[in-house]
């Protein structure tokens, strides 16, 4: 299932619950103009069609500790296969890394990483980010603060 293939209740079940997945599927089909029953047959459809991926809770980062952003531009010594399955496998193993992209540009890898100050992100560098396979240039620029974060698409 494609997003074309979506009618406008699908579009706005996904609306509904990319807002809040914990409403109950009674008040999801009230929203929506659907019996329970039908509405919990749509979802499970979107879900078994992999349009909803998963359900999660986002945390407050700042409330945790983990109130700094950095974004970490990793430029790898070469972009052989095998150099690039080495260093996406050390990244993900790394438990602040929040995201990861292989980019086209002037850096390899755009890492986010979420920490608790300067001196939390320096054990990062030092522990994960300069002992990953194959890293031959790291620039890292720390978020002053978050102008827009978007969790859902408008749909």
């Amino acid at each position: 299932m494609m997003m074309d293939e979506l009618d406008s209740i699908d579009r706005s079940l996904l609306n509904h619950l990319q807002t809040d997945s914990r409403q109950t599927n009674a008040v999801l089909a009230e929203r929506v103009g659907l019996s329970p029953s039908a509405t919990l047959r749509r979802v499970r459809a979107l879900e078994d069609a992999g349009i909803i991926q998963r359900y999660v809770t986002l945390v407050n980062r700042e409330h945790i500790g983990r109130a700094t952003t950095v974004f970490i531009e990793v430029s790898l010594a070469s972009q052989s296969e095998p150099e690039l399955d080495a260093f996406e496998a050390a990244v993900v193993e790394c438990p602040e890394v929040m995201s990861c992209h292989l980019m086209a540009g002037n850096a390899d890898y755009l890492v986010q990483v979420a920490c608790a100050n300067v001196e939390d992100y320096e054990r990062i560098h030092r522990t994960y980010i300069a002992q990953m396979p194959g890293v031959a240039r790291i620039r890292s620029n720390f978020a002053l603060r978050a102008i827009c974060q978007r969790t859902g698409f408008d749909l």
